[in-house]
């Protein structure tokens, strides 16, 4: 969801970065909250987050949504999707879609897909994907790899726009409803358990080995590895369906300087990039709250998100809250 979650016009959905101190957004969401790594669980339990701990004691638990570390949305793409008004499957959510409308495609009645150009790294009883981002792939890189496997496309009956380096668009009625993994679940990790059991994915099977083939000798990928550079051998297809209409919701910002370091496994830029999240994004929401101004708060992880919102209190609530002090490593670790 990375590039997906770009901009729309009836509902402003925001992405930041380390941290402004002024948020336009009445909801926060925060993409990669927690993860199940025992190195994520020792993080949280050392990492001070003194704005967050506030918040939570000023705001009440309301919406929680439940679901497992191997469905193939993740839960901050689920809280966006629900803040959108979107309906759709798990995997069924059609952001490729929607990005593509940012970019300017016209999307009409299509089924699309975001087609991201990736390394498939071989080990011995697995093949995993590598971040993409990794490829530091330039434009005319990746243009000349896709000219190089559109006819392959084509011929099957698909549409096959570029956008960027790492987004290329295809429209074909087979990726209507069709339930994809999130890049997300998918990087580092064992790419076969994220193929669906559809008849349908045998063709995106069969595609991708063509691509692969066609890739081999490509003159680029001779270049990047001759410089000792990823090549590019693969794609992973995300997001695909029908373009969804949209609430005119508040302003939404979804958060995502927690993803590249939890997707790393790098828990120490985790554990930083959450407290400059607490000092930036968190401290300014509460301060919204505390202005008497909606507010609310979904914490994302891998798992699960529960949603927080500043609510009416009571004299008596708001005498104590000062005693309360919410226990942020549990919660967090329960997501």
């Amino acid at each position: 969801m990375h590039e997906q979650c770009a901009g729309t016009k009836q509902a402003a959905i925001l992405r930041s970065g380390v941290g402004p101190t002024v948020i336009r957004a009445m909801q926060l969401l925060v993409s990669f909250a927690s993860s199940l790594s025992q190195g994520c669980v020792h993080a949280l339990r050392g990492v001070e987050l003194p704005h967050l701990c506030r918040l939570l004691a000023r705001f009440s638990p309301t919406v929680r949504d439940t679901g497992d570390e191997h469905s193939f949305s993740p839960p901050h793409e689920r809280a966006l999707a629900a803040a959108l008004g979107w309906q759709g499957a798990d995997g069924c959510l059609p952001w490729a879609a929607r990005q593509a409308a940012a970019d300017r495609v016209d999307t009409g009645s299509h089924a699309w897909g975001l087609l991201t150009p990736a390394h498939l790294r071989v080990a011995t009883d697995h093949v995993s994907l590598v971040d993409p981002a990794e490829l530091a792939l330039d434009e005319a890189s990746s243009r000349a790899l896709l000219e190089a496997v559109r006819s392959t496309f084509e011929s099957e009956g698909w549409l096959i726009v570029y956008a960027s380096p790492l987004r290329w668009y295809a429209a074909h009625e087979t990726l209507r409803d069709l339930p994809c993994a999130a890049i997300d679940r998918v990087i580092g990790r064992n790419v076969d358990i994220w193929m669906p059991p559809d008849p349908r994915v045998k063709l995106i099977r069969r595609m991708q080995s063509e691509v692969q083939m066609l890739f081999y000798n490509h003159p680029c990928n001779d270049e990047r590895a001759t410089r000792g550079e990823l090549v590019v051998n693969s794609f992973w297809l995300s997001g695909c369906g029908v373009r969804q209409p949209e609430n005119a919701t508040p302003d939404v910002l979804l958060d995502d300087t927690l993803r590249a370091p939890a997707l790393a496994q790098d828990w120490g830029a985790w554990s930083e990039a959450w407290s400059a999240l607490d000092a930036g994004p968190i401290r300014a929401l509460l301060a919204s709250a505390e202005r008497g101004q909606p507010a609310a708060l979904s914490l994302c992880g891998e798992r699960s998100a529960q949603r927080f919102d500043a609510l009416p209190q009571s004299a008596w609530a708001r005498l104590t809250r000062g005693w309360r002090k919410p226990a942020v490593a549990p919660l967090l670790e329960s997501l």
